[in-house]
């Protein structure tokens, strides 16, 4: 693969980002500000009502982060204009046809202009409602895939998806694609249009039933993870992010078409500085529910690995795999796992001590102002050591409470509802991200490593599009960079 130099291809270069204010979004957009200020054209797609709406996430959401720092002390009072000029906003929700966009002559100009498509835009809440991950996941990957196949310039479409498409594989996991219908537990009978109607039909039930709007989000979100485990997966957001794979290289025909596969996205590695997150991740939870002194016990296996990647290392593996397939005459399509399990990998116990070291030199400080003393936590290495622990430190005692709540005449009603619901909370949690804490596989990236090799070896500034787990330190990274990141940015 020849790639030459990313500056100079992305000089005077259309480009559309979906999905806009979210977290990777947010970096692609930041970086190619920086480094190429001659890029043509970022068309941003927003999930927004009408251009006013746009506008006023593109300024509360995005260019007021941290992030974009560095982009304004480089620019100063420039910025704006280079802003104006170079970026324009869409409204619009991919989840539709035609992306949204509701405006005809702007739809025009992207299918005329655009050469390289970025679909970023999905929802990753582990048990979000299944009409609204299938609608954004799913049919969203496909109508980006329409709308790309009008745009008569495009030279390739880049889809971002997750490794953990794999659901509960073990071992040595390759970067092969899944076809229409195929399955992990291989349950006969996926059928992507039929999912559509299974939820169709639902809803109509829910409606003619008057099920409040609560009610119906419960059972969208029961719904998700029921069909997910019916063919394999173990949650809403990854067997919705497969299906949407299925479904484009279904339907690509000749488009050039990328898969990237992130695994556990982390705070920025250097650029535009150390240390830059949003959002709360599974990791990121445990290190603040530790630091604050609420985490007595930890579970998941200590010896398992935990294959978290820098975000800007992600971003800078998309922009290389963009360029160095808008180069190729080839149309295959081609998916690269971008992830450290392989070349780097870290551990539970790992990342068990980091919050240790951290919160010990630096401890968390109390809305009384004093500091939070944290020690060493139990393990429960196993899920029969943690419903072991529940039992004695929670369901017993609530036991207890329901006969004492019997005795005195439902005194103590309210007590045991929000310990019940509580208690019921933690149990679904635990579902949800047990595959995760007991996670044996290992995410192969050699067409990654394949990659890294040409653009090494063809001109490209490594320096700048950095994307080998190989070069981190993880604990110069965990201790130095991303505690201290999220505990600024994420929980300030």
């Amino acid at each position: 693969m020849e790639l030459g130099s990313v500056l100079q291809f992305l000089e005077n270069k259309s480009i559309l980002v979906t999905g806009a204010t979210g977290f990777l979004a947010k970096i692609f957009v930041e970086k190619i500000l920086r480094v190429q200020p001659n890029v043509k054209k970022l068309y941003l797609l927003l999930r927004a009502a009408d251009s006013k709406s746009a506008i006023q996430r593109f300024n509360n959401e995005v260019i007021v982060k941290d992030l974009f720092r560095v982009l304004k002390e480089k620019y100063g009072v420039h910025l704006n204009s280079i802003i104006s000029e170079k970026i324009t906003l869409l409204p619009g929700d991919i989840s539709r046809e035609d992306m949204g966009v509701m405006d005809s002559n702007l739809r025009e100009e992207m299918r005329n202009e655009l050469d390289l498509i970025i679909n970023l835009a999905a929802t990753t809440n582990f048990d979000e409602r299944y009409d609204v991950a299938l609608g954004l996941n799913t049919y969203g990957a496909k109508n980006v895939l329409n709308f790309a196949q009008k745009c008569v310039k495009l030279k390739v479409l880049i889809h971002v998806s997750t490794a953990y498409v794999s659901g509960e594989r073990s071992g040595l996991i390759v970067e092969n694609s899944y076809k229409m219908g195929e399955t992990l537990n291989g349950a006969s009978g996926l059928d992507i249009d039929m999912e559509k109607k299974v939820v169709e039909q639902e809803l109509n039930q829910l409606h003619a039933e008057g099920a409040s709007e609560q009610d119906i989000t419960l059972a969208m979100k029961d719904l998700g993870i029921k069909r997910a485990k019916l063919y394999g997966w173990p949650n809403t957001y990854v067997f919705t992010k497969a299906m949407g794979e299925m479904v484009i290289e279904d339907l690509k025909e000749e488009m050039s078409l990328v898969i990237i596969r992130p695994t556990i996205i982390t705070s920025t590695y250097k650029e535009p500085f150390p240390g830059w997150a949003e959002g709360i991740r599974t990791i990121d939870s445990l290190a603040l529910g530790y630091g604050k002194g609420r985490l007595t016990c930890f579970l998941g296996d200590p010896k398992a690995i935990v294959d978290v990647i820098p975000a800007d290392m992600v971003v800078n593996a998309i922009i290389v795999a963009m360029v160095g397939h808008a180069k190729q005459l080839s149309n295959d399509l081609r998916i690269y796992q971008v992830g450290s399990s392989l070349r780097n990998p870290v551990r539970y116990r790992n990342i068990q001590d980091y919050g240790y070291l951290h919160f010990t030199k630096k401890p968390w400080i109390n809305k009384d102002g004093k500091p939070v003393k944290v020690g060493k936590v139990t393990v429960l290495d196993t899920m029969a050591n943690f419903h072991r622990y529940m039992a004695i430190h929670y369901v017993l005692p609530l036991k207890g409470l329901e006969l004492v709540n019997i005795a005195f005449c439902q005194y103590f009603q309210r007590m045991y509802g929000d310990l019940n619901r509580k208690i019921n909370f933690v149990m679904r949690l635990v579902e949800l991200y047990r595959p995760y804490l007991f996670f044996n596989g290992i995410y192969d990236d050699t067409h990654t490593e394949n990659l890294r090799m040409a653009a090494r070896e063809s001109g490209v500034e490594t320096d700048m599009f950095y994307f080998d787990p190989k070069y981190i330190d993880w604990d110069d990274y965990f201790l130095n960079i991303h505690i201290p990141g999220i505990v600024k940015f994420v929980f300030k």
